[in-house]
């Protein structure tokens, strides 16, 4: 059996915003769409959902994000600030080439960082940032 992630889900209330973090991030933007058919409400269980998305794609094409603005119907849970140890989806980590430099290009859209850069094991430094909407994210280093 064959089994390939297609992409990661985030819904947002910002989208250009949070289209320029994730291309500072190093994330390409792949398009837009408006989607208002009735075929999209029926896969989510929303029904009369409208939603603008955005497709962002690692350089590489391997990993996708599809960054959501719902329209219709209003959004009913917000969970963005939960603390790292909340039930259900946190967080997307990306591996990065220079976490210092990333790091100063995302403090230009916003991003905060949760605690402190740490190494691991003497294998990748890493760190927590929440981004706009406090989306948080984790960013790896390979550091041998």
């Amino acid at each position: 059996m064959t089994v390939r992630m297609d992409n990661i889900g985030i819904v947002v209330q910002d989208l250009d915003t949070t289209i320029a973090f994730f291309e500072a991030l190093g994330l390409v933007l792949d398009g837009r769409a408006s989607i208002d058919d009735p075929w999209a409400g029926r896969v989510t269980g929303l029904m009369d959902q409208q939603v603008d998305i955005a497709m962002m794609r690692t350089p590489g094409g391997d990993v996708s994000l599809e960054l959501s603005r719902f329209r219709a119907p209003d959004v009913i849970a917000d969970h963005r600030d939960a603390p790292v140890n909340a039930f259900g989806y946190l967080r997307v980590m990306f591996e990065v080439e220079d976490l210092d430099d990333v790091l100063v290009r995302l403090r230009d859209h916003g991003a905060e960082l949760v605690g402190e850069v740490v190494a691991y094991a003497d294998v990748y430094r890493l760190c927590y940032v929440r981004g706009p909407e406090s989306i948080l994210l984790g960013l790896a280093e390979r550091i041998s």
